[in-house]
């Protein structure tokens, strides 16, 4: 009797195990029919949508430069500032890729973009911006730069003229450095060596206006983490290229595009009455806000409203 309800015990087992074994292959077949759904779903949205899945890399002169590219449409180019990277362009990229194709690209020796020297021209990042819309195949764009991003689309606009169609000066300037700016630029260079941390996270915070220091304090430690990824030869070179650019108050003058100067009227980093002489009797158009030198996040709504309509 004892035998016979092993028996039955064991029969039952195996049972048991046939049918969850056949549960567990149903369970891998539905699976595998979910993956290959979804494989097919993604390859027809890739297709669909083939200008967001493009290689986001490419080699200049034996360097690695990244860069993204969505959407649709005429072209805009958001250059990043010292010390940023793409990354600070996301909630932007997301709004004019609605109508737009908008590019981003990490400038030399930021983010995912390697040194090329120890000098970062702004001619040097200019040539990058136009290695990266050859290899996209992009005839003429909007150019926007904040802060050196500025500095650079400058660079571009005159070395490429044909090639830029509005250009955004958001918290820059045409003008070259001062003496004393230069003197400074120096001293920022021994002082990164000496205390890199110390050097950026002082340097992000003094970006912001004073009253925004407390209400943005969030956000300027977003910054800060960004700004903690930039290697020291990047920041070496860029202030080395910063302290050396060129003049280009009488390319503003030409009028040879449209041009869009947004300024900050407590900028700690450009003086605000100073940098309105650069657009006198020019067709250039100027925003002032009341804050300091980030007005892509101390500004933000604002702001895109004002280049939604700029870009038009």
């Amino acid at each position: 009797m004892a035998f016979r309800n092993g028996s039955h015990f064991l029969l039952f087992h195996k049972a048991n195990n046939v049918i969850n074994n056949f549960i567990a292959v149903l369970k891998i077949s539905q699976l595998n029919q979910d993956i290959t759904i979804f494989y097919f779903s993604f390859l027809n949205f890739a297709f669909q949508n083939k200008k967001s899945f493009i290689l986001k890399t490419l080699l200049y002169k034996n360097t690695k430069i990244s860069y993204s590219d969505s959407g649709t449409g005429n072209a805009i180019v958001l250059l990043h500032g010292f010390l940023e990277n793409k990354k600070m362009w996301k909630e932007y990229v997301q709004l004019f890729s609605e109508k737009k194709r908008v590019i981003t690209i990490d400038l030399l020796g930021h983010g995912e973009t390697d040194c090329l020297g120890y000098v970062h021209k702004m001619e040097d990042n200019a040539d990058v911006v136009n290695e990266v819309l050859e290899h996209l195949k992009i005839e003429k764009a909007i150019i926007l730069g904040h802060s050196m991003g500025g500095y650079v689309g400058l660079a571009f606009a005159e070395l490429y003229p044909e090639k830029i169609q509005k250009l955004v000066l958001l918290n820059s300037t045409s003008k070259e450095d001062s003496e004393e700016k230069k003197l400074n630029r120096t001293r920022a260079i021994k002082a990164v060596k000496q205390n890199y941390v110390s050097f950026v996270s002082l340097a992000i915070a003094n970006l912001f206006s004073e009253n925004n220091r407390t209400r943005l304090a969030e956000e300027i430690e977003k910054v800060k983490i960004e700004a903690l990824k930039t290697p020291l030869q990047g920041i070496v070179a860029s202030l080395e290229g910063m302290k050396i650019r060129k003049d280009r108050e009488e390319l503003v003058r030409k009028n040879l595009f449209p041009i869009l100067l947004i300024l900050g009227k407590k900028d700690p980093v450009l003086n605000y009455e100073e940098s309105l002489s650069q657009i006198e009797d020019t067709t250039a158009e100027l925003v002032s806000f009341e804050d300091g030198h980030m007005s892509q996040i101390e500004n933000k709504e604002a702001l895109k409203t004002i280049l939604l309509d700029f870009f038009e």
